[in-house]
């Protein structure tokens, strides 16, 4: 498996079982119906694990362009390959996206809320604020990243060198996930990944939901830059800490 395939696998993976939680728990008629935060910080955390386990042994499975980018600007990963990570992340959230649209094709056409139905594609802030929603996603990202690049003893200077993520194993990363939703979570949905909201916000605009909201369009930017700006930071701080 090349490392171009394994990230979009593994992001669709990510998305399928990520974004499928919050469907079990959000749109009416399903078994989980309302079961709540801890079981979708727990889903996505799983869905993490999942990810990792299956992309690992061919890319290092970073699955979030916000990984990718401060892998390469702490020099832990090669700058001439982020695009083609970045090109199969997004590809790969909008992937597992519409399988979960397909999935839940039911119980999306019975739900009248049209806010929970986008809510499976892509996160809103619970308290609508910018520049506070800006800095939550940062923060997220930050704690997500710098934790990582802690984590990755091995600096990648080619290819075929790829450890990345690889060198965690997949349990950690799951747990680091799942800790980052049960604590910093509530205030925007913890996106703390541009692939992960932009690449099914792109899918809900797209596929022909019925009765659904707008794509909110105007929040867009904050789950993509928010998270990008707080992997510059971790990555600047651990350049730093390490120099």
């Amino acid at each position: 498996m090349t490392p171009f395939i394994a990230e979009l696998i593994g992001t669709a993976a990510l998305i399928l079982l990520g974004g499928g939680v919050v469907a079990n728990v959000v749109l009416k008629d399903t078994q989980g119906h309302s079961s709540g935060w801890i079981v979708i910080t727990t889903g996505w955390a799983l869905a993490v694990y999942i990810g990792v386990v299956i992309a690992a042994p061919f890319s290092g499975a970073h699955l979030n362009p916000a990984v990718t980018i401060g892998l390469a600007v702490s020099d832990s990963f090669p700058w001439a390959d982020a695009p083609l990570y970045i090109l199969a992340q997004f590809l790969g959230a909008m992937l597992g996206a519409t399988i979960v649209w397909i999935f839940y094709k039911n119980h999306f056409d019975v739900t009248e809320d049209k806010s929970l139905k986008k809510a499976v594609f892509c996160t809103s802030p619970a308290i609508r604020n910018y520049p506070f929603n800006f800095v939550s996603e940062a923060i997220g990202t930050f704690v997500l990243v710098f934790t990582i690049l802690n984590f990755t003893e091995v600096r990648i200077t080619d290819t075929s060198q790829l450890v990345g993520m690889g060198s965690l194993g997949a349990i950690p990363v799951a747990f680091l996930v799942w800790s980052i939703g049960l604590s910093l979570g509530g205030t925007t949905g913890y996106a703390i990944n541009p692939a992960r909201d932009l690449g099914p916000r792109i899918v809900h605009a797209l596929l022909p939901i019925k009765n659904k909201a707008t794509s909110d369009w105007s929040y867009a930017w904050v789950p993509v830059l928010g998270p990008i700006f707080g992997a510059l930071l971790a990555a600047f701080f651990f350049t730093q800490l390490g120099a």
